[in-house]
């Protein structure tokens, strides 16, 4: 296992016999989600197969950003960034929060003029990111040997500890009254009158109205199992963390052939943005005239691999029986290999770039799968074909740092509550009423 370190979360020992709303994943939406639908008033049970936070949800960068995303997820980042501000306070317990900004910075010019295009649209919102000279960056980064030209900066964006966030956060929960269950899968859904009845765990049934699935790569396998279908796939993505060693930034940094996060024990988090590789299934096929488009924009960064997890696919059968153990139960924690080529690329690059940290040494490596869109933008809302179910799922890399906003849209919805934002652009009925699925405005 190269799983990261992720405080742990006890299971509490016994299972509701009927609760409001079963929340499935006990990533950081699932979590965030089971928060808010606590502080609600409702009776939440958090279900997990596995550990709390224990996949992507411990594996991502740790940023917090506003800064390039699609213009339809700023909204709900910008409440996140409040939400991620009160979360100590909220939770009792520090999730590695920090306003310590990110910037990006570039030797292209065509990116600069990408950067700046988006810097207009982040003034439209009262977004505080601003362009970078030569001299600004120096004064930024003055253990910077790289001949960037320029970049981008929003001071406003943070930073957070993906190991301690989800755990505070589902601790939270379980103080608002909410169940913790984990290692504990859920097989299917029991219906009454074509809705939502009860959710099926391998420890029995538990009576609910109100079902959010919030279960990352594992999402479009469980909506198959009742007949559902969501264009979702998934990409591997690897990065490392260091040993302690001399700060060089105190945020987020991304280079061309590296980013960094700053970490709450001294050391770094390090990944290569736009590093990773994609495993051709089945369902890149039968989804392949919606995914086209955002595999075009993003093929020069990706990696194709044909090979085991297509044929594991192929093989996969929907049609589980839930009275016996399943694929969730099979896979408690979804472990890849990390690509070594690819870290040992990027670590290589910061010893480049800041000879402060020619010494840097590797802690640890890992990769994670993340779930994409053909939009890249995440499914937050009610499943119209089987009324009590709702989804939160395809967060495309972004769920880390808007976790804590879209666990709220989900609890607004679940509960009938006036949402925090519009949730159009979520809908999960744009994937079958023929709305045109584009990438739009992120960077």
């Amino acid at each position: 296992m190269t799983s990261p370190p992720v405080d742990p979360v006890a299971s509490d020992p016994g299972l509701p016999d009927h609760v409001d709303a079963v929340v499935i994943g006990a990533g950081i939406v699932g979590a965030a989600a089971a928060l808010d639908l606590a502080e609600k008033g409702l009776k939440v049970a958090l279900v997990e197969k596995g550990t709390v936070g224990g996949e992507q949800s411990s594996r991502n960068w740790g940023w917090c950003r506003q800064q390039g995303r699609d213009r339809r997820e700023i909204p709900l980042i910008k409440h996140s960034l409040a939400a991620w501000g009160d979360l100590a306070e909220r939770t009792g317990r520090d999730p590695g929060f920090r306003r310590t900004g990110v910037i990006w910075v570039t030797d292209d010019p065509k990116r600069m003029a990408e950067w700046e295009g988006w810097v207009d649209q982040a003034r439209q919102h009262q977004i505080d990111t601003r362009l970078l000279s030569r001299a600004e960056i120096a004064a930024r980064l003055p253990d910077a040997r790289a001949g960037w030209i320029g970049g981008i900066e929003t001071p406003s964006d943070g930073r957070a500890e993906p190991s301690q966030a989800t755990p505070a956060i589902a601790e939270a929960a379980r103080a608002k009254g909410a169940a913790i269950l984990t290692g504990c899968a859920v097989r299917g859904l029991e219906t009454e009158a074509g809705a939502v009845s009860a959710v099926v765990t391998e420890r029995g049934s538990i009576r609910a109205r109100l079902v959010l699935l919030a279960g990352g790569a594992w999402s479009n396998l469980f909506l198959k199992r009742h007949g559902l279908s969501m264009p979702q796939l998934c990409v591997r993505a690897s990065a490392q963390r260091t040993d302690p060693a001399a700060e060089v930034t105190p945020g987020g940094l991304g280079a061309p052939d590296f980013s960094l996060r700053r970490r709450e024990d001294g050391g770094y988090s390090i990944a290569l943005g736009g590093g990773v590789t994609f495993d051709i299934v089945p369902d890149a096929i039968r989804h392949m005239r919606l995914f086209w488009p955002a595999f075009m924009a993003e093929r020069k960064e990706m990696r194709l691999r044909l090979g085991r997890p297509f044929l594991e696919a192929l093989f996969q059968r929907a049609d589980w029986s839930m009275t016996e153990p399943g694929p969730f139960e099979a896979c408690r924690t979804l472990d890849p290999e990390p690509d070594r080529k690819v870290l040992d690329h990027a670590f290589e690059a910061v010893k480049r770039a800041f000879p402060k940290l020619s010494d840097l040494t590797v802690a640890q490596r890992w990769a994670g799968m993340i779930d994409v869109t053909p939009d890249a933008v995440p499914a937050i809302g009610p499943v119209d074909a089987l009324p009590g179910l709702h989804i939160a799922t395809g967060f495309s890399g972004h769920g880390f740092g808007i976790g804590p906003g879209a666990g709220r849209l989900a609890a607004d919805l679940l509960a009938g509550d006036a949402p925090i934002v519009d949730p159009e652009p979520f809908r999960f009925s744009r994937f079958h009423d023929g709305t045109k699925l584009t990438m739009d405005g992120g960077l």
